[in-house]
């Protein structure tokens, strides 16, 4: 009986990658989960896709049915959601929690902040082709640098090490922190204010001794910042916002 069902999974169509709502097309991942009762439905930070977690097993037919009963509550949410921007020249884009206008100029050189005319400018070199890729390394190289001395001020407070830091573009989340002790953040983070980026190394630097949200994990990322809670508010209210910018 067993053999049957590996055969039958093995043989079932794959699931569908794509999902249309309201004229749009987004990208659908469908997981299965153990521990799964009924279906969910998420919609991806950004407005980048969705996920529909379901019971191990589950027909697609009936996952199709599920999807098509969210319909008019995903075209109300995505329609609520924010603008997807275009990196691209003559667009502000924060940096540090600061607006820069990025401005493309021929020739070579490096990616740049600057004072301008009119305030600060993001100036960026080279074909405007890869005017995007240059913008993400950009912020890339700025939260590496501003993450790496935090992380080494904040593990010594707490006494753990972390094993390693390593950066991401995730979409589900800003940062996270590994049993083993590996510490991920989302380079994006570098358009969020200085204060903000603190909150969130210490939040995962927290995790490093405390491996969940109980009272005495938000003790101690209190500890380690202290303007937690207003930092905290500040991503969930833009955190979308900067994930949903598209370079």
């Amino acid at each position: 009986m067993l053999d049957g069902f590996a055969r039958f999974r093995r043989d079932a169509p794959p699931r569908p990658d794509s999902h249309e709502v309201a004229g749009r097309t987004l990208p659908l991942a469908i997981v299965e989960n153990p521990r799964a009762k009924r279906l969910t439905l998420r919609i991806q930070p950004g407005d980048r896709g969705l996920k529909v977690t379901v019971p191990p097993g589950m027909a697609q037919a009936e996952i199709d049915r599920f999807l098509a009963r969210q319909q008019d509550w995903l075209t109300h949410k995505l329609a609520a959601m924010p603008d997807r921007p275009q990196v691209r020249p003559g667009i502000k884009l924060p940096v540090g929690g600061v607006n820069h206008l990025i401005v493309h100029e021929a020739g070579r050189g490096v990616t740049a902040a600057r004072a301008g005319a009119d305030g600060p400018e993001l100036v960026v070199r080279g074909p405007v082709e890869h005017l995007p890729r240059r913008v993400a390394d950009f912020l890339r190289k700025r939260a590496k640098a501003e993450i790496e001395p935090l992380v080494a001020r904040h593990t010594a407070v707490v006494g753990k090490p972390a094993r390693a830091v390593r950066y991401k573009d995730t979409v589900s989340r800003w940062g996270s922190c590994s049993s083993e002790g590996n510490l991920s953040f989302s380079w994006r983070i570098a358009m969020a204010p200085p204060a903000v980026i603190n909150y969130l190394v210490a939040h995962e630097v927290a995790h490093l001794r405390e491996m969940n949200h109980g009272p005495r994990f938000w003790a101690l990322c209190n500890e380690l910042c202290p303007d937690t809670d207003r930092c905290k508010a500040w991503l969930k209210r833009n955190g979308s916002k900067l994930q949903a910018i598209v370079f």
